[in-house]
């Protein structure tokens, strides 16, 4: 007699296999271009490679402080003080997490109640949903329509209630490469001033900004910064994505919430890379302040080698995507045309689609550049036979 198995009730029964894996296990399956997941195809800095294996062999491999290091943390106040003229304080603000993602998980459980609201800009971050459903919360949507991108702030001033709790903004933005300046943060400090509302600033692409008025923080506004989070990615800046290693930036009493979480969710990161990392910081800051024109030069290669093709290009201010309009190629929703791009082309893109919860009627995809010469022009010649 067989016993009928016991299962779970899912917390989240609409989530299965992310498009990111299922489109690189189709290019992998059919040897395609893979410029679907973002992340590069080259290894990061030297210095940063050997000052891990260093801190291996002296002996650096047990648990780090719950926090971070303490020559990371401080590293990481010296980086923003540099930046933008502020300095958190490394004790007491900063807390280094297992990548962008944990700090933003953290951050929202520490946040998000039962019955709470939260807002965030659509297409966004596939991470965001899941943790605001798993605290019991409800997220609000605001849809950005292309080509801009652009906030919608009468949107915004009508969604805000009472049940309102927590605004998860991401500049320079994923997917659609576009960021904030600076009267985008005084317009949201003006619609949230007089409530209490928390706010996330998802800024893991701040060192992948082109505009000329460089990348705005959170952290650059008084006002906002005394209840803002703002989530960093040292795998977006190194390009050892791979290591998992980002952090946070919070006022204290934040901070102490948020570590709460992060305590017993991963309660340290792993300490080698942490010391690796602030050395780096330390030694070769010109690597963090010249990313930006690493990866325009990328961004630059990839759309003149598209420019035969036809493909739309929309703008890109930031991030190492582009976005593409496929609708003079083909009818296909962006799903079918992104499986028929990898299965008959020979390269994996990711739609658009996916990253918002309503219609997307838009012929959008998403292309990485962040890849070696070869690797875009050998995509950019399979793309300009479409």
């Amino acid at each position: 007699m067989s016993e009928t198995p016991l299962l779970p009730d899912s917390k989240l029964p609409a989530l299965g296999t992310t498009i990111f894996s299922q489109m690189s296990a189709l290019a992998q399956q059919h040897q395609a271009i893979n410029l679907s997941q973002g992340f590069p195809d080259f290894d990061g800095p030297a210095h940063l490679q050997a000052r891990l294996a260093y801190h291996v062999s002296q002996g650096a491999n047990q648990y780090a402080p719950m926090t971070g290091v303490a020559p990371l943390r401080a590293a990481i106040a010296d980086k923003t003080a540099g930046l933008i003229g502020w300095r958190p304080d490394a004790e007491t603000e900063i807390t280094v997490t297992a990548g962008a993602t944990e700090a933003l998980y953290a951050a929202i459980t520490a946040l998000v109640r039962p019955g709470d609201e939260v807002i965030c800009f659509d297409p966004s971050y596939d991470s965001y949903a899941p943790a605001v459903t798993l605290a019991g919360g409800t997220l609000r949507r605001i849809a950005l329509q292309p080509p801009a991108f652009r906030p919608d702030w009468a949107a915004f001033a009508a969604l805000l209630n009472a049940q309102t709790r927590l605004v998860i903004v991401n500049t320079p933005h994923n997917p659609t490469a576009t960021v904030w300046q600076a009267e985008d943060f005084q317009a949201l400090w003006q619609a949230i001033a007089a409530r209490p509302i928390w706010v996330l600033s998802d800024e893991v692409y701040e060192h992948i900004c082109f505009t000329p008025q460089g990348h705005q923080s959170v952290l650059a506004h008084p006002g906002l910064r005394a209840r803002a989070m703002a989530v960093s990615s040292f795998g977006k800046t190194f390009h050892m994505t791979g290591w998992k290693v980002g952090y946070c930036i919070a006022p204290p009493a934040l901070s102490a919430e948020v570590r709460k979480v992060h305590q017993y969710l991963t309660f340290s990161v792993n300490t080698p890379a942490q010391l690796a990392m602030a050395d780096m910081l330390r030694d070769e800051p010109a690597h963090y302040r010249e990313l930006p024109a690493f990866y325009r030069a990328r961004r630059d290669r990839f759309v003149r080698a598209l420019s035969a093709s036809r493909l739309r290009l929309l703008p890109c201010d930031g991030t190492y995507f582009l976005l593409a309009d496929y609708s003079a190629v083909s009818d296909l929703d962006d799903v079918a045309f992104c499986r028929w791009l990898t299965t008959k082309i020979g390269v994996a893109a990711i739609p658009l689609s996916v990253f918002c919860a309503g219609p997307f009627p838009h012929k959008l995809i998403r292309l990485c550049f962040a890849k070696r010469d070869a690797t875009l022009d050998a995509a950019a010649e399979r793309l300009c036979q479409l």
